[in-house]
């Protein structure tokens, strides 16, 4: 039996005007062959009649009633647990051979009498109107900075119609985050389409309490309102619904792959090298979108004059512990605001301290509750005058701000167990008063050489700062007369000429 290709391949010879002799040689076959599917007029498998008929006697036949009532009952049971079934029940009737025959068998029950499967519904879209967005996960990537691992995320905004995508790395899946993403997306794609389609961000929204959840939404309101966007969501659980950007989270992660690999390390020295090696990606990517792009980009609205800066603001107060409660966790803060309520700004990553218009601090966001960060130097003053608060300290661990800290101190616990306490805090202020980094390198110093690392020793080793160190600036002298000369030379030179 010839094949499809073959018997068209000797029509087309044909057709140019070759004998059937030279049509049949060129398609591989006999004069004979040629001759009969020319009177034929048919293709090979146009021969073919359906089979109506079995070859062989169909094992499940006796029992295939009770096979589809069970199918009848829960369509999704599979062909090998029916095959259990039938094998306890009728031990020694059925080989395990014959698992594939019941499978093809369910699978024409299941064409034929199965559920009904959901259908998705083909889209069009036009230039410009929707955006989405979401956060996908990136840690599996193994991406490390400075040799540590870097877990984290990344919004992704993709245009539904161009795919031209905008990214920007975070920490957490937080409101605040989702805030700053899109207005930094945004500012990269250089335009505001009409709606902004994402899901009911309820992994951002759902971990605040309900006041929360209001200012959450309040403010989520405000920003869309800002840029003129009309904020849609998808029905819960239809994640298929934001389909435009999942699909873009999956290849947007394979590509982060491949480039990674080709690179030949998934080390970068810090976080913006990072973020830099990924805008570089994303915009090759957008590259290959230009004609698309280039449509969508004309339908897309202008920027607000500037951005947004959305934020939570909290309203707190000092304790007498010189710390704040912040979404459930605690910061240290210079004990000369204890008792004041200050004004807190909380951002995607850091948070912000104001009183009245007066910026006070910024320190690195907590993610997750229970959580506590103590700066020795907002609290060392005082410590110093009671070092014996110092053994059972809430936060005491905050208080070795290096592993060079912690060693010395486990050497002074060595050598001098009831004055350990009192060497160390002192060796804390004299880090607060003059600098952290000195006094680390004398620690290490005296830590490798076996010495304890008692207060005075290390003072020595510590340049103390003085007035001398500071350097005079005079204010510069500026001499033009250099270009009064030049004039001169131009104009002699313009005369000679002349």
């Amino acid at each position: 039996m010839k094949s499809d290709a073959e018997v068209l391949l000797m029509r087309r010879e044909r057709a140019k005007g070759r004998t059937q002799e030279q049509a049949a040689a060129r398609a591989g076959m006999s004069v004979r062959t040629a001759r009969k599917y020319e009177q034929l007029g048919k293709l090979p498998s146009q021969l073919k009649a359906p089979r109506d008929c079995r070859t062989r006697p169909n094992p499940f036949e006796e029992d295939w009633p009770w096979i589809a009532a069970q199918l009848g009952r829960d369509p999704a049971l599979q062909a090998t647990t029916l095959f259990g079934l039938l094998g306890q029940e009728h031990p020694g009737r059925y080989q395990a051979s014959q698992l594939r025959t019941l499978q093809r068998q369910i699978a024409v029950w299941r064409v034929q009498h199965g559920p009904n499967k959901e259908v998705y519904f083909l889209q069009v879209h036009e230039p410009g109107p929707v955006v989405q967005s979401d956060f996908t996960h990136m840690t599996d990537l193994g991406v490390t900075l400075g040799g540590i691992a870097f877990p984290h995320l990344v919004f992704h905004l993709v245009l539904t119609y161009s795919n031209v995508e905008a990214v920007q790395v975070c920490l957490s899946e937080s409101f605040e985050s989702l805030a700053e993403g899109l207005e930094g997306c945004l500012w990269q794609l250089g335009g505001v389409p009409r709606q902004h389609r994402t899901d009911h961000l309820s992994a951002a929204i759902r971990p605040l309490d309900a006041e929360g959840q209001v200012q959450a939404t309040a403010r989520y309101k405000a920003l869309m309102a800002h840029y003129g966007l009309e904020p849609t969501a998808n029905n819960a659980g239809e994640a298929h619904e934001n389909g435009d950007v999942e699909q873009a989270h999956h290849r947007l992660k394979v590509a982060v792959d491949q480039a990674l690999r080709v690179r030949g390390s998934r080390d970068f020295p810090d976080r913006g090298a990072y973020a830099r090696f990924l805008q570089d990606l994303v915009r090759q990517r957008n590259l290959t979108r230009e004609p698309r792009w280039a449509g969508e980009r004309q339908a897309l609205r202008p920027l607000s004059a500037m951005p947004l800066g959305l934020c939570r603001e909290l309203r707190v107060t000092v304790t007498r512990f010189s710390t704040i409660q912040v979404l459930g966790n605690t910061y240290s803060v210079p004990s000369r605001l204890i008792g004041t309520t200050l004004t807190v700004r909380v951002h995607a990553e850091t948070i912000e301290a104001y009183h009245g218009t007066a910026h006070l601090l910024t320190t690195e966001r907590l993610l997750g509750k229970g959580q506590h960060r103590i700066d020795y130097r907002h609290v060392i003053w005082s410590l110093v005058r009671k070092p014996g608060a110092f053994a059972n300290y809430r936060y005491r661990d905050d208080l070795f701000p290096t592993l060079t800290f912690r060693r010395a101190y486990d050497a002074l616990q060595a050598a001098i167990p009831e004055q350990a306490d009192r060497h160390y805090v002192r060796l804390l202020h004299l880090a607060a008063s003059t600098s952290e980094t000195e006094v680390e390198m004398a620690l290490g110093l005296l830590v490798e050489q076996g010495t304890a690392p008692l207060y005075d020793t290390v003072r020595k080793l510590v340049r103390l700062p003085t007035s001398s160190a500071i350097p005079t600036l005079s204010p510069p002298v500026v001499d033009l007369s250099v270009y009064d000369r030049l004039l001169v030379g131009a104009g002699v030179g313009e005369a000679s000429h002349g």
